[in-house]
């Protein structure tokens, strides 16, 4: 049964928060989803709210009995294997901290070690609004360094704009130009800072190439002040219905954080105007970098 008096079945609810916050981290509306994976809007809906479909639950009663995960019987990476499935059980009780540990640890014993002229390297990450075009070009003419933003060297490979990559060949392709762009920015310039599209955390291998190469700092914002300076920008489509879109700013932001704070460094843009921002981050690097340019 997927309810119970009343009473959704855990399980069932547990999927359709990860559908919703997966969702969310990728900056999808639940028509697009919808659309993209081939059902209808309303039977993803009712997925997200803990709804989804019981057969489901027939493969935990099995699994149960079986006395393994779930994950397990339906398979994946970490099932392949025993040593996977020894790590796996290893890592499992771990804290957050733990695990950035063994991340570390296991980067290391591969080989892809943080590069030592990553803190040459500035990537400002954060959602659309948060201040990186502005601070990052105010950062790279104090600092002598180069300035990019990521978002017009993914449209200089794919030859139009990000709209139309989207609309002609989907995020997928979208992601890889934009693993592209960053690999390219990095092999280019040894001094750089670089605002970056506010979704590549959503993809954790161009995450790990940007914390193995750059020196990351998460630009936060209020809510508001993300619309407001979207607005600002001249797009205006935030503004129609802001009181919605300030609610699905905030779940995107909630899928993101946890991959936004593994930078280096965050700063609040909201908390003072743009000029003490640019200070307090100017000189919070010129006590990082390498020749305290």
């Amino acid at each position: 049964m997927t309810e119970v008096d009343g009473i959704k079945n855990p399980l069932l609810v547990a999927l359709g928060e990860r559908v919703r916050a997966l969702r969310a981290r990728r900056g999808l509306t639940r028509k697009v989803l919808a659309t993209t994976a081939g059902v209808s809007e309303r039977h993803l809906a009712s997925l997200e709210y803990g709804e989804g479909n019981a057969s489901i639950l027939v493969l935990q009663q099995v699994a149960t009995a079986l006395q393994c995960s779930l994950a397990e019987l339906i398979g994946d990476v970490t099932t392949s294997s025993p040593e996977w499935l020894l790590i796996r059980e290893m890592l499992s009780p771990r804290t957050e901290e733990d695990l950035r540990r063994v991340r570390l640890q296991v980067s290391e014993i591969f080989g892809v070690t943080q590069d030592h002229a990553r803190i040459n390297r500035i990537a400002l990450i954060g959602l659309r609004g948060a201040g990186k075009s502005t601070l990052g070009e105010l950062l790279a003419k104090d600092l002598g360094y180069a300035f990019i933003e990521l978002s017009r060297e993914i449209e200089k490979f794919a030859g139009c704009s990000i709209s139309e990559i989207h609309n002609l060949y989907g995020t997928h392709a979208y992601r890889r130009y934009e693993r592209r762009a960053l690999e390219e920015a990095i092999q280019i310039y040894p001094e750089v800072v670089i605002a970056t599209p506010g979704g590549l955390v959503s993809d954790t291998a161009t995450l790990n190439e940007l914390l193995s190469h750059c020196y990351t700092v998460w630009l936060q914002a209020l809510p508001e002040d993300h619309l407001s300076r979207v607005a600002a920008q001249g797009d205006m489509r935030p503004m129609a219905g802001r009181a919605e879109a300030i609610e699905d700013l905030k779940l995107i932001l909630e899928g993101r954080a946890p991959f936004y704070a593994k930078a280096d460094v965050t700063f609040d843009t909201s908390a003072q105007p743009l000029e003490e921002t640019f200070q307090i981050l100017r000189a919070h690097l010129r006590t990082v970098l390498p020749l305290a340019v």
